[in-house]
């Protein structure tokens, strides 16, 4: 699939036209999060499942946090002494979410929440409920409870109360491998086929826009072509956070192998197709076209996530929505230090709550000001930081970026005259900037972003320190994702044509649609989705083909 512009569908009068290698009833087109539940969910209901993945499966779930966001009064809530209800978790989430998908459906992925994680435990995936002493951006594997979005701050408190909302996997390490393997097990126990270095380049359709199955090339299992396909795979994955340029040189021989070695197999799905194959973070030619503001930022996922799975649905007759939402994470907590000083833009002023969620943070940098952010410390704040990163507190990837910024992006100065022209920031702005919120601090006047008092810091005295923090730094690099996809039906997850009529045969999932998690990213609500999402599909068709079977069974009754 080297273009994914003007992909086209392989249409034929009939199914019988075609000599099929395969059937299935149910078809999942890519095998990560959203993929494995509803190939579990379908295969409990007695569908006869097959998934295909490009690569090994897992997708970017097996690479994430293992971060399940889920509220109402959970077990592990409740045994951390925290209540919560559904409520609550709606009057939080539409803050977040926005018009992504209708209050309905918001209010039914809520209610539905608890039983959610218990599904996810009946497959085998761990909780556990300890909380953090502070704010984080992840925990480290003493905590798998916390605080994962905005839910604490008090603009947001102010409106729905808070409670930890992030149920990180159990696990060791970044928890999405522990999160992806009991899926992957539980799905192999109901009886799913998976077949992997299988890429699905065509839907097949008949006249009437049916989709009959798909057009697969496969890489023969055991066969030289399959070895070097894994290893190169895993090296790109391995390597992309630090040597992005190399990974893509190893991403473009892996579709050499891909386009020389695969085979042709005609695969028929009798009840539909399932598209889950992630977002399109990787295809930097729809990120130019669709939010080009994005482009500096770090794509953050897997080779798969390049929008074959979206192309595929448009090919069908498939409209997409929201491809301008881009997701961009600047984390500065911890430190807890870093996230008590002040952000302030180019023209030296300053233009949010510094305690906010990192996606929070990252949209306001690039969306209101222009991708700038310049973190000002005081000396206190910087040797404070220092403590908090020390060894054994926080993750590897968490300490490295702040003290290579620490030493090399940051400007010091015992005057905020001289640090201002060194930063090339406007000085009267700074200094105001510096004074009003260190009287917020004081308390002599109220903050005007709403932070916390006991996240605000005095820091008249300096010598100071500012960090150039913004979306293009090469020394913190931003991570983004995509958030857009294909336009399907709230109500089972069909995907819909231009008329927002669903197209017979055809679902999808997780990222490869839009979804809850389609406006403003919090930590947990992309996993939750793509769960809530695939089984939804899964369910759906299931009912469908009962209820065709009962149909059928009373029409023989009355012959």
């Amino acid at each position: 699939m080297d273009s994914l512009n003007g992909l086209t569908a392989l249409r034929v009068s009939s199914a019988d036209q075609l000599n099929w290698d395969d059937r299935c009833d149910l078809l999942v087109v890519g095998f990560g999060g959203a993929g494995a539940c509803a190939a579990i969910e379908a295969a409990s209901r007695g569908l006869a499942v097959l998934a295909l993945d490009r690569f090994e499966g897992g997708g970017a779930t097996a690479l994430s946090g293992g971060v399940v966001y889920a509220g109402g009064g959970t077990p592990y809530q409740r045994q951390a002494g925290y209540e919560d209800s559904s409520e609550a978790m709606f009057n939080y989430l539409r803050q977040e979410v926005g018009e992504a998908v209708s209050s309905q459906t918001l209010r039914d992925f809520c209610e539905g929440s608890c039983e959610q994680l218990a599904w996810l435990e009946r497959q085998g995936v761990e909780f556990e409920s300890s909380v953090p002493p502070h704010k984080t951006s992840y925990p480290s594997d003493q905590y798998y409870l916390y605080y994962s979005g905005n839910e604490a701050v008090p603009a947001y408190a102010a409106i729905a109360k808070p409670a930890p909302r992030g149920h990180r996997t159990k696990g060791p390490g970044m928890s999405g491998a522990s999160l992806f393997a009991p899926l992957k097990a539980s799905a192999l126990r109901h009886g799913v086929r998976l077949r992997s270095q299988c890429e699905v380049r065509r839907l097949v359709l008949d006249t009437s826009d049916h989709v009959l199955g798909v057009e697969a090339w496969h890489l023969p299992p055991g066969s030289r072509a399959a070895r070097q396909h894994a290893r190169l795979s895993r090296w790109a994955s391995a390597i992309h956070m630090y040597v992005p340029a190399l990974a893509d040189r190893l991403r473009a021989r892996l579709r050499r192998l891909e386009q020389t070695s695969a085979e042709r197999q005609l695969i028929r799905a009798e009840q539909g197709v399932l598209l889950s194959s992630g977002g399109f973070i990787f295809n930097r030619g729809w990120v130019r076209q669709h939010a080009p503001q994005y482009l500096a930022g770090l794509p953050l996922g897997t080779t798969g996530c390049n929008g074959s799975g979206i192309a595929l649905g448009q090919s069908a007759g498939c409209s997409v929505a929201r491809m301008d939402k881009v997701s961009a994470w600047r984390f500065i907590n911890p430190p807890l230090a870093w996230a008590r000083g002040l952000i302030v833009n180019a023209r030296g002023q300053r233009y949010t709550n510094e305690e906010i969620y990192g996606a929070t943070l990252g949209h306001a940098m690039v969306e209101e000001q222009d991708g700038r952010a310049i973190l000002i410390l005081n000396r206190a704040l910087v040797r404070e930081a220092l403590r908090q990163v020390g060894p054994g507190k926080v993750w590897q990837f968490q300490r490295l970026p702040v003290l290579l910024n620490l030493l090399f992006n940051a400007r010091r100065s015992n005057s905020m005259t001289r640090l201002a022209k060194r930063c090339g920031l406007p000085v009267e702005a700074l200094r105001q900037s510096v004074e009003t919120y260190s009287r917020a601090a004081r308390g002599e006047v109220v903050d005007t972003f709403g932070k916390s008092q006991a996240m605000l810091a005095d820091i008249d005295q300096g010598p100071w320190y500012a960090l150039d923090l913004s979306f293009a730094s090469r020394l913190f690099p931003c991570p983004v994702i995509t958030l857009g996809g294909l336009k399907v039906c709230e109500h089972s997850g069909q995907v819909l044509d231009h008329a927002g009529q669903p197209i017979r045969g055809l679902y999808s999932a997780g990222r490869n649609a839009v979804g809850v998690a389609s406006n403003l990213y919090v930590s947990g609500l992309s996993l939750a989705d793509c769960i809530y999402s695939g089984r939804r599909a899964a369910a759906h068709l299931a009912d469908q083909v009962a209820l065709q079977t009962t149909r059928s069974g009373e029409q023989q009754c009355n012959v």
